[in-house]
């Protein structure tokens, strides 16, 4: 691949979505929506030089909200490639027309304001859906302070300013006034495992990365003290229940089993109102900093998303696998499989072994000379087919389409998208479609044949 195209082929896969996606198996046409870098990637030697320059701030999303970035930005200090991109929606010369300060400062001469939104249509062979994950809005628990208490977060802020790259520094402060932090409670399952505000099932990671907050608070701030109310602790991977009691035992983590009530602002410190379930008493405790386990949801997009690729999702917008222990990472719709969180909580060794099978599963398929499926496929009597065309209304995975036979207009079926759900078998008034195992006169032969053994015994049990 030369140089040109290699860049090409970044700018493709970078500041991408897809649009939308056609055909089958071996055979998928994805139409990709690029949107405007407004850097040249090909010029652009990530020096920065543009960034430090940029008078424009707004929060970070990166940093969860607690620090800032600046309208030219990478997303993130990892991200691949190393190229800016300019926030139009906040850059001054987008909203005022002029500034047009990064461009003044870049050494290279990469930055074009008159990119523009391309698409395209790209043929794959397979697809790899890994959507992620968003995390519940902690807002709606008001009897914590979520959303009005600056020194309420959420143990993805903490996490950010833990990180030496964070917006603190790795230097752990009350986001309200700056001051170092002593007391730290951690508060589990704010809106994991409830059915009245959040959501019913459990977000798996919460106790596991509580316990390594804990852990690492007390090795960097040896004077710090963290409590952890809880409602059960599921530290169900390897070593995972030996990390919990290392944390309590080495490191002085106080767990709590209870769940807190209601937290207020006195002044420079927070009031935590809580119970202990064990002991059967109200507990009451001063923190000058309060973290809140979010559940994690599904992304809000991923519905969407789903729809164009013709895979199923459950309630909570997290897609449907075949099968949850034999096949795990495909999706109903051949040559297109599904990893880490998108299909339900997920922690990184769990994403990491279903991104490998799915990857796995990928180069499987394209090493096979011929495509393998079930036999239990639909299939079209073209001398019965009206052309009435029910079939394709009700087909989920697209698999009819229209075909012209001697002369006549009749259903065909694609059998690389067939599923052999059946849908098309009983729609179809002419009688024209079967599903191969299925048929009814196989149908008929097997309820027949349960009489015939009933009819055998009476006969039996009456000799």
């Amino acid at each position: 691949m030369t140089e040109s195209s290699h860049h090409e082929k970044i700018e493709l896969l970078t500041l991408s979505e897809v649009a939308d996606v056609k055909g089958f198996v071996g055979n998928f046409d994805i139409t990709i929506k690029t949107n405007p870098r407004y850097v040249n990637m090909s010029k652009c030697t990530g020096c920065g030089e543009c960034i430090t320059k940029c008078p424009s701030k707004v929060l970070s999303e990166t940093d969860m909200g607690l620090g800032m970035r600046k309208a030219i930005f990478k997303p993130f200090s990892q991200a691949v490639p190393n190229v800016p991109v300019i926030d139009a929606e906040h850059c001054i010369f987008f909203i005022k027309g002029k500034c047009k300060t990064c461009e003044k400062f870049c050494p290279a001469g990469a930055i074009d304001y008159e990119q523009k939104e391309t698409i395209r249509t790209e043929k794959f062979g397979a697809i790899i859906v890994t959507t992620g994950y968003s995390m519940f809005d902690i807002s709606k628990y008001g009897e914590y302070g979520a959303g009005k208490y600056k020194d309420v977060i959420t143990g993805l802020q903490l996490e950010r300013m833990l990180d030496p790259n964070g917006p603190t520094g790795g230097h752990l402060v009350r986001p309200s006034d700056g001051k170092e932090i002593k007391n730290i409670v951690f508060v589990q399952c704010v809106g994991s495992r409830d059915e009245e505000k959040g959501m019913p099932y459990c977000s798996k990671i919460c106790c596991m990365y509580t316990a390594k907050q804990a852990i690492l608070l007390k090795d960097h701030f040896p004077e710090t003290q963290s409590v952890i109310f809880y409602i059960d602790i599921r530290a169900t991977g390897k070593n995972y229940e030996e990390f919990i009691l290392r944390a309590q035992r080495n490191y002085g983590v106080i767990y709590i089993r209870g769940r807190v009530s209601k937290i207020d602002n006195l002044g420079d410190k927070l009031l935590v109102y809580g119970a202990d379930t064990l002991l059967g008493e109200v507990v009451k405790m001063e923190a000058d900093l309060v973290v809140l386990a979010s559940a994690m949801i599904a992304n809000p997009d991923a519905q969407n998303l789903a729809r164009k690729l013709n895979i199923p999702y459950d309630t909570y917008g997290f897609y449907t696998e075949v099968h949850p222990k034999l096949q795990p990472v495909e999706s109903i719709t051949r040559g297109i499989f599904i990893a880490g969180a998108c299909t339900f909580p997920k922690d990184i060794p769990d994403s990491v072994m279903m991104g490998s099978a799915a990857a796995a599963k990928t180069c499987a398929l394209f090493a096979a000379d011929e495509l393998t499926v079930e036999p239990k496929l639909a299939d079209v009597n073209i001398q019965k087919c009206v052309g009435c065309f029910n079939c394709i209304g009700v087909c989920p995975f697209e698999a009819i389409q229209k075909d012209v036979v001697g002369g006549r207009s009749v259903a065909k079926v694609i059998k690389t998208l067939c599923q052999g759900c059946g849908n098309c078998a009983s729609t179809c008034r002419a009688g024209a479609i079967d599903v191969k195992g299925f048929t009814d006169d196989a149908v008929y032969a097997q309820i027949s044949a349960s009489f015939d053994e009933i009819e055998e015994r009476e006969e039996h049990v009456a000799g």
